[in-house]
């Protein structure tokens, strides 16, 4: 049986209080809602269910991934869109989602790729590695899910894929302690996915890789036109695959010493 439902918005959260209210007022022509919560301890729950949203909670955490699966299995939608909690969907993009989800005409494509604008420490920056950040959230329910990495999980999607060109918007970074906090923490989580796929890191590699992140951010990929945080973020994106590959390092250091 095919669900009378178009639109289904999923998301996780944890302790984001501060966004949730926002992100799912920026949702509101959708038909449902599927927030899962890991044990928040702030207001995000309530706010969650006083913007329409059915919330799940759970007491582990799994990671990214395995956690929005959770999302997915719960939603009813033929579409599904998944954001995160410290994003917001511009009225034109909202426009252009619906009117992908709602055509007559049977549509070829599994899903559709949305441009993502970041924001990082008061500025949005429109060049470097950060856009245009094209990122896959909009696809038929039956037609993917996401891979079990603990950080940076990707949707596996069958079927062919068109783009959008409304923005996303995320505010990534508001500060450079959240930047500090968030490149530590997801250095940790992608070392990890990245050991256990069978990768190795070291000293080496974290010099080699890191030299060139910044390379590609700041000169290939023009990061100088948002001037000094164009350097700032440059440094900052350097600075995580330094640590992501000193950390697969000493994660397979049993197998392959760090060098």
């Amino acid at each position: 049986m095919h669900s009378h439902l178009t639109l289904s918005v999923i998301l996780i959260t944890h302790n984001e209080a501060a966004n949730v209210a926002a992100c799912l007022a920026s949702v509101a022509f959708a038909d449902e809602w599927i927030v899962v919560d890991a044990s928040s301890t702030d207001a995000t729950v309530q706010l969650a269910r006083d913007s329409g949203a059915t919330v799940i909670s759970t007491t582990d955490w799994p990671g990214f991934g395995p956690q929005k699966n959770r999302a997915l299995a719960a939603a009813r939608g033929r579409w599904v869109l998944s954001i995160d909690a410290d994003e917001r969907v511009t009225p034109e993009l909202a426009q252009q989602i619906q009117e992908v989800v709602k055509q007559v005409e049977p549509d070829v494509r599994a899903g559709y790729e949305l441009p993502r604008l970041s924001n990082f420490c008061g500025q949005w920056m429109r060049h470097g590695d950060w856009y245009p950040d094209r990122v896959l959230r909009l696809f038929r329910r039956e037609a993917g899910h996401f891979s079990d990495d603990q950080v940076h999980e990707r949707l596996l999607l069958r079927g062919p894929v068109g783009r959008l060109q409304g923005e996303l918007l995320h505010d990534s970074m508001p500060s450079l302690e959240s930047a500090l906090h968030k490149m530590n923490t997801y250095s940790s989580g992608r070392a990890l996915d990245k050991v256990r796929a069978g990768y190795r890191g070291g000293l080496r590699a974290a010099i080699g890789h890191a030299l060139w992140a910044f390379v590609r951010c700041y000169i290939v990929r023009r990061g100088f036109l948002d001037g000094s945080l164009g350097f700032v973020l440059a440094v900052n994106v350097a600075e995580g695959t330094w640590y992501r590959y000193l950390k697969m390092g000493l994660l397979s250091r049993t197998q392959m010493p760090l060098d």
